[in-house]
């Protein structure tokens, strides 16, 4: 009778996990009226790469602002272009990217929702702005809460191999309007 029940708890315990690993799936959210097109692709070595300039201003004097860019990574990469549209009410859905992407807005208006907000406040950026995606465990949304057609260029590295986008449940923070 002992060894029935531990197998009965066993296999209940299976049971959980599997439902529960199927649930956190289902309730990721999609992409709807959102198409991303891979412009190009390449792979690279690893690599470190350190700028630094020191910017002066009309008068010639140092200015206060000190721009400094470092990338370093330890392995093989793959490097993205891609070209984002998103037609009125279209939403890339939650996800996140292995690795960073630096985003510029090449038509009409994109709204940028951040799973680590607390109060998942919208950033809306418009044709001629950037932002970056910092990626990792960085869950967002982009959403095109306009009328017309919206169109980005992103330039995104992540790890060799690693699958460039990773669905995502809603964050618990941000109204379930947002999808």
């Amino acid at each position: 009778m002992r060894q029935k029940l531990t197998w009965l708890v066993l296999f209940s315990a299976a049971m959980v996990v599997t439902t529960l690993f199927y649930v956190r799936r289902v309730s990721a959210t999609s992409a709807s009226g959102f198409v991303g097109i891979t412009l190009a692709k390449g792979t690279l070595g690893s690599f470190e790469v350190f700028n630094h300039a020191n910017l002066q201003n009309s008068t010639g004097h140092d200015d206060d602002n000190v721009w400094l860019s470092f990338e370093k990574t330890k392995g093989s990469s793959d490097l993205y272009v891609q070209s984002n549209v998103w037609q009125p009410g279209g939403s890339t859905g939650w996800h996140s990217h292995p690795g960073h992407s630096l985003i510029i807005v090449t038509a009409g208006t994109v709204t940028d929702y951040e799973g680590h907000d607390p109060a998942c406040k919208p950033q809306v950026y418009t044709q001629g702005m950037s932002f970056v995606d910092a990626g990792g465990s960085h869950v967002h949304i982009i959403r095109n809460e306009g009328t017309v057609v919206a169109q980005t260029i992103a330039v995104q590295l992540i790890p060799a191999g690693a699958m460039r986008r990773i669905d995502a449940a809603a964050p618990a923070n941000c109204p379930t309007n947002i999808q």
